[in-house]
Formats: structure tokens, C-alpha cells, sequence
């Protein structure tokens, strides 16, 4: 255990990805997918291809409560299998099962930003229904609601004026370094 109480005894079966929206999750792990010959997953572009919907429209339709449940659904699928670098939904860290089954199934990495970076990187973006309305407003309490939220994460970076082959740069050497 480190001094957070987190299990730091830990496989590298997988690079598991979280933070909030806008942190680079995808771009990132598309790139360090082809760097480790792993494949890429994304869980938000899973659960869209495996229900034949939008986030956005789940959200609307179904509601948030059942987008977490196929989200939950989603992660135990994915993170049964291996050589995998995976992004998550930003929220996905929200339940502990979810944050219980990503430290079960490999390195999991928080990529963080300031909010000013997010807001830049997710402002012209329709399609993420928890920004609707004032997207300045909304990225800072949600930041606020999950400051600590990413914390159980193995290793943790800040992206903030880092290029992609940094981020990934770091990622491959905490990954090498642990376990």
C-alpha cells in the first residue's frame, strides 16, 4: 500500500487512462497504443458502437444512471483482456467498482489540465452532455465535484503545454518502472 491506502501492487496487462474531458485520454492513447503495438480502446466510442447510440443521446433518452450502468458493463468487457491501451469516460472513475476493476487490470495513468486548457480543448464540442449550457461554468465544477476523484490512479501527469510524445514519453516510463 502507498501512503493514499492505493494498492500499488499492480499488473501491466493493460494502460488504463482516466481524467476529465479534454485531458487528451484519446489522442493520447491512440499514440502510445501504436508506441507499446497494443491496441487502443476508447469506452465511450465501445458503449456508442455496442448500443447503437450517442453519448449524447443516451444521455437524453436513457439518463446518466443507465449510461454508468453500460459504462460499468463496458470496462468489465474491455479489461478482461490484455495488451490494451484504454481510455475512459471521464466520469467513469465515479463508482468504485469501476476504479476497483482499472487497478485490477493494469497501469492506470491520470491525465490532468488546468481548466483553462480544458476549456480550450472541449468548448467548440457538442457532443458532451455534461457541458451543456455555459461550458466555462460547467468544466469548473466538475472539476471542482472530481478534484479527487483521479487520485487512486497509479501515476498521474500533467498535460498542460506538453506535446502528445511527451505525455507518452512518461506514460512508457512509469509503465517500465513499475511492477
Amino acid at each position: 500500500m502507498d501512503s493514499r491506502g492505493v494498492d500499488v501492487v499492480m499488473n501491466k496487462r493493460n494502460v488504463i487512462l482516466i481524467g476529465l474531458m479534454g485531458t487528451g485520454k484519446s489522442t493520447v492513447g491512440i499514440a502510445l497504443a501504436e508506441r507499446l503495438g497494443y491496441r487502443f480502446v476508447d469506452t465511450d466510442a465501445r458503449i456508442e458502437e455496442v448500443s447503437g447510440m450517442s453519448i449524447k443521446d443516451m444521455f437524453a433518452e436513457l439518463g446518466e444512471a443507465a449510461f454508468r450502468l453500460q459504462e460499468t458493463a463496458c470496462i468489465n468487457n474491455v479489461l478482461a483482456d490484455e495488451a490494451q491501451v484504454v481510455a475512459t469516460g471521464g466520469g467513469a472513475v465515479l463508482a468504485e467498482v469501476n476504479r476497483q476493476t482499472m487497478l485490477e487490470g493494469g497501469l492506470v495513468v491520470a491525465l490532468r489540465a488546468s481548466a483553462e486548457t480544458i476549456i480550450q480543448r472541449v468548448r467548440e464540442d457538442g457532443n458532451r452532455p455534461l457541458l451543456a449550457g455555459d461550458v466555462e461554468e460547467r468544466v469548473r465544477a466538475i472539476m471542482e465535484s472530481r478534484k479527487h476523484a483521479y487520485d487512486f490512479a497509479h501515476l498521474s501527469i500533467q498535460t498542460d503545454g506538453l506535446a502528445v510524445e511527451e505525455i507518452t514519453d512518461r506514460i512508457e516510463a512509469g509503465w517500465r518502472s513499475l511492477a
